[in-house]
């Protein structure tokens, strides 16, 4: 009953509103209009600002019932999407289409903008008209925000340039999609092109600069990643993480990683090179792992409560495995940055209240991911690079084998052009050997005849020796 009456009462206002406004003026904005040249007309400015702000205030709700998400993680999905549509097509060392790399500046600074009123009282001194000087508590920008956005701003323009710089090059080239089709990486992206380079490689030049490109990218990769890294730290954990979290830390690691982590002569690259790494779900598990040890640790070491466990583990050796926990994180994260995000790290973003916190976090991360992007295509050139010149090298050698090869045979000597063979030519040379022989001998026997030898030169022609031997 009361049902028919919400709905009689919605006919009879929506024939109210038609008589006075008429049936063709009541339409949604988001409608096309049929007999408009250009259905697909783009919106202006002021409506798109109009459009990404009605989803961050409604919490991505668009039905307005209030069930949406909390602004810091509307604003952290907006500017995560909006990268991801801005930077999604870049699979290639070249510079970002001029009307998307426009879209991307004005939308980030719309969204960044929301940063300017963040702010926290702070003393300041004042003069009043009378010269007396007085402190009174002024807003400022607060401090992170006052510190990191400029800092990030700087590193999304540093990216953006250095894809610039790779405008007009041609030391290095794609292919294009359907020879791509049949190219195969040893990797699973396969859908990233692969790049070419000349026979011999690069120049000497081109590899400088490129390298000098690696290292800019890579100082922005590690500013990034230590900007998100503090704001991560610095964002509460949930309940509900806590909650889920093992009663010890042995029980999160287990026990063979928790023995290489208790031994005394601990040595981080060991336990890397025990566990299989060989995947990044692995790696992400392994992660969490630690993680979640580590928060067990901390919370431990907070609470204080030595009557339950004080007895297994001490408290100075609880903070020697939380120190030696991080520093696998740490190695982890700078070993391989382009992997997942941790457990921990989703449930904070998704609680998260703070609005600052959520721009802060999401910024860095789309410049992390960015960089990291660019650095691999960077990579694939310098692999490719390196296998043209390692083929070229092998390919001379091979050349020089075979020119040193049919060069012998070839060659002519003066028993060819006779037409000797080598046993012909042993067979001369003995024959001339027995005749010098021969002609010696008789010149020797004339000699003998002719003249008298001594006793010495007797026994010296006889084999006889100067000195003689003693008698027994």
């Amino acid at each position: 009953m009361h049902r028919n009456q919400e709905k009689n009462h919605y006919l009879e206002t929506a024939r109210i509103v038609s008589a006075l406004v008429g049936p063709e003026d009541i339409k949604s904005r988001f409608a096309h209009d049929g007999n408009s040249s250009d259905p697909d007309k783009k919106l202006s400015d002021m409506d798109l600002m109009k459009e990404r702000f009605a989803k961050l205030l409604l919490g991505e709700d668009m039905s307005g019932g209030g069930k949406g998400v909390s602004s810091a993680l509307a604003l952290s999905n907006a500017i995560t999407n909006m990268a991801a549509s801005a930077f999604g097509e870049q699979k290639r060392l070249e510079p970002m289409a001029a009307e998307t790399k426009t879209k991307w500046k004005k939308e980030i600074d719309w969204l960044l903008s929301v940063t300017d009123y963040i702010v926290e009282l702070v003393p300041s001194k004042h003069k009043s008209k009378d010269g007396n000087s007085m402190e009174v508590m002024v807003t400022k920008q607060r401090n992170d925000l006052l510190m990191n956005i400029p800092a990030l701003k700087k590193l999304d323009a540093m990216l953006l340039d250095c894809l610039d710089n790779f405008k007009d090059q041609h030391d290095f080239y794609y292919g294009d999609d359907e020879s791509q089709k049949h190219s195969t990486r040893e990797d699973d992206k396969w859908w990233i092109p692969t790049p070419k380079v000349a026979a011999n490689g690069l120049s000497d030049t081109s590899r400088r600069w490129l390298q000098h490109q690696k290292d800019s990218v890579n100082q922005v990769l590690k500013a990034a990643m230590a900007i998100n890294a503090q704001v991560l730290a610095e964002m509460e954990i949930p309940e509900s993480y806590m909650e889920a979290l093992p009663k010890n830390g042995r029980a999160s690691l287990g026990d063979s990683i928790y023995r290489i982590i208790n031994d005394e002569f601990f040595d981080p690259d060991y336990l890397l090179s025990s566990i299989d790494l060989s995947s990044e779900y692995k790696i992400v598990d392994l992660k969490n792992k630690i993680e979640a040890s580590m928060v067990i640790w901390r919370r431990k070491l907070a609470a204080k409560d030595t009557k339950s466990w004080a007895s297994t583990v001490s408290l100075e050796k609880r903070e020697v495995l939380e120190e030696r926990a991080e520093t696998i994180l740490l190695i982890l994260k700078h070993r391989f940055p382009g992997i997942s995000q941790s457990d921990l790290d989703i449930t904070k973003i998704q609680y998260n209240r703070d609005v600052g916190h959520a721009i802060l976090e999401s910024y860095s991360r789309i410049i992390e991911s960015l960089a990291f992007n660019v650095l691999s295509k960077i990579q694939d050139v310098m692999q490719a690079d390196d296998v043209a010149r390692t083929q070229s090298k092998e390919a001379m050698e091979k050349e020089n084998a075979v020119a040193l090869e049919t060069e012998t045979p070839t060659s002519k000597t003066l028993l060819d052009f006779m037409g000797w063979t080598l046993d012909q030519v042993d067979a001369v040379e003995k024959k001339d050997m027995q005749e010098m022989k021969q002609q010696q001998m008789n010149k020797h026997e004339n000699v003998v005849a002719n003249k008298k030898l001594s006793y010495l030169e007797r026994l010296e022609q006889f084999g006889g020796t100067r000195s003689p031997t003693a008698r027994h």
